[in-house]
């Protein structure tokens, strides 16, 4: 029987040429897998037919907007989730959503091997293996760009002796990845860290220096999940969409820097997330309304912890999925609005609101009716500083 190799397709010139590629250094069947997290661009059905047209004994599309919403989207905006403090996993999300189709696929194919278009690099690499592996531990993995080096010329050479149906036009300068959650765009120029970036590299903001008049957006969030805008009920997938409009016409969510791969060296990223910048800094401040503060200050942790597994490519490990119960226990009081505008580049909160909120006006105020014991302080701040003390008198006594 001969064997299955399934492929993640993206429907571009690599993958199209994998799918021959791979046919002749394995003598393989192969079988393209796309999957659609967001990332715009071809209709599914037209890259269907193109892996067909390039050689694929069968071809699977998967419209998987909003299973990637709910299911991972959505943990990251519950755990605030940042890498380095800035970047919100948006590459690092969408390759566990997409290997859960691969591995689908393989067992409903009877494949032995799943192939990727990584290069040996990144990080990508590592979040598709190790999420395979952690899925389904008997399939193999391949990634042609980086096992057979096969380089941008080879591609195209062979897509030309091959009359494969795909365009081998010059590559754009950058590499771009994109979903409903955000874009990063590396490569080119940008590899000189001296360089600042151009306007014609954005495509989800526009240039939030441009003059515009402000936006006010009302956020409403049960239980830390974005359930309404402007009072209006939406599904995750939906906020996300709309706050990519609302706040990318605004500027918002233009993130350039120089982040620690999980391989080993750094690398310059530009990144437009305004959906999910705005989204983070609503529950952000919504946390700060209803978390108990022993329990926000330990989330802090949990918070960076959760990022650093997502990006490199842990999503499938135990750690990941005991603190993903955590971060639901977390986010159980996380309800009610969030007022921000929108404006500048920035997403400002304004206001706030919650049954769930911890904020005692009568506790807060220094006006008339304040509620709070002031006497108590005395006592408590020599009780609280009593260790330090003894420790002070000891050494000065030294």
């Amino acid at each position: 029987m001969t064997e299955r190799v399934v492929l993640a397709y993206s429907g571009g010139l690599d993958t199209s040429v994998c799918i021959g590629w791979i046919a002749e250094e394995t003598g393989a069947e192969v079988i393209a897998v796309a999957v659609d997290v967001g990332q715009g661009g071809e209709d599914l059905d037209v890259i269907r037919k193109r892996a067909l047209a390039c050689g694929a004994v069968e071809a699977e599309v998967a419209d998987a907007k909003d299973e990637f919403a709910e299911g991972y989207c959505l943990p990251a905006i519950k755990a605030n989730a940042l890498y380095m403090d800035r970047y919100p996993l948006v590459s690092a999300l969408s390759r566990p959503a997409i290997v859960k189709h691969l591995v689908a696929a393989a067992e409903k194919h009877g494949a032995t091997t799943v192939a990727h278009g990584c290069t040996g690099k990144g990080n990508d690499q590592v979040r598709f293996e190790a999420g395979i592996s952690s899925l389904a531990p008997g399939l193999k993995c391949i990634a042609p760009v980086r096992d057979y080096a096969m380089t941008r010329d080879k591609a195209i050479a062979f897509a030309e002796k091959a009359e494969l149906p795909i365009a081998t036009t010059k590559k754009s300068p950058y590499s771009i990845d994109q979903n409903v959650f955000g874009r990063a765009v590396e490569t080119g120029f940008l590899e000189d860290i001296w360089n600042a970036p151009i306007e014609d590299l954005y495509e989800y903001t526009e240039n939030p220096a441009t003059p515009r008049e402000a936006d006010e957006v009302l956020i409403t969030f049960k239980e830390g999940a974005p359930v309404a805008l402007d009072g209006r009920p939406v599904t995750v997938l939906q906020a996300i969409q709309e706050l990519n409009a609302r706040a990318g016409a605004q500027g918002i969510g233009r993130i350039d820097m120089v982040e620690d791969r999980l391989v080993g060296i750094k690398s310059r990223e530009v990144y437009e997330a305004p959906g999910a910048i705005a989204l983070i800094t609503a529950h952000q401040e919504l946390e700060n309304v209803t978390v108990e503060r022993e329990l926000a200050r330990y989330k802090r942790q949990v918070e960076q912890r959760w990022g650093e597994l997502v990006y490199d490519g842990l999503w499938f490990s135990p750690l990941k999925r005991a603190l993903d119960g955590f971060l639901d226990e977390a986010n159980a009081a996380v309800s009610g609005d969030i007022r921000m505008t929108l404006h500048g580049g920035r997403a400002v909160v304004t206001g706030r609101r919650s049954a769930q909120s911890l904020y005692d006006f009568n506790l807060a105020t220094y006006d008339t009716g304040d509620t709070f014991d002031q006497s108590l302080s005395k006592g408590f701040i020599e009780l609280f500083g009593m260790s330090s003390k003894i420790a002070a008198q000891r050494d000065l006594a030294g």
